[in-house]
C-alpha cells in the first residue's frame, strides 16, 4: 500500500493530533502517514502514523518501506536466502522479491489516530 512521506522524525513535522515518545524521534528516521487505500481494517489502516529507521537491519516479518516506480510503499518482508520476500499488507497474494537495497527502512513504530465521532441525538 501507497505511503505519503512527512518528513524527519522530528516535532516539527508531526500532525498535532500525534504525540510520541520523544526515543522515537530522530533525523536518521522518518515519518510516513499510510494512504488511503489501505482500507480500515488489519494491523495497518488508513491514516497511521508510522515511524521508520533507515538504519535499522532489516530482519524477517519486519514491515518496511520500499520506493516502487511510482511511491513510497509498505510491506511486509520475509528474509529467504540473500533475497527479501515483499508481502503486501493489503491483496497478499501480489508478493514480489527484492534486495536489502531496494528498501528505504524499517518500520519502528505505529500511531494510530483516533477520530472522534459525533452523533446527533
Amino acid at each position: 500500500m501507497r505511503v505519503h512521506y512527512l518528513g524527519p522524525a522530528l516535532p516539527e513535522f508531526l500532525p498535532q493530533s500525534i504525540e510520541l515518545d520523544a526515543n522515537l524521534l530522530s533525523p536518521m528516521r522518518y515519518l510516513v502517514e499510510v494512504h488511503d487505500e489501505a482500507g480500515v481494517e488489519g494491523d495497518v489502516i488508513e491514516g497511521d502514523l508510522l515511524v521508520v529507521d533507515e538504519s535499522r537491519p532489516i530482519q524477517h516479518d519486519d514491515l518496511v518501506i520500499v520506493q516502487s516506480e511510482d511511491a513510497l510503499r509498505v510491506f511486509r518482508c520475509h528474509r529467504m536466502g540473500g533475497r527479501l520476500l515483499l508481502i503486501p499488507t493489503v491483496r497478499p497474494s501480489e508478493s514480489v522479491f527484492a534486495y536489502r537495497s531496494d528498501c528505504r527502512g524499517v518500520v519502528i513504530h505505529r500511531a494510530r489516530v483516533s477520530a472522534l465521532i459525533e452523533q446527533d441525538g
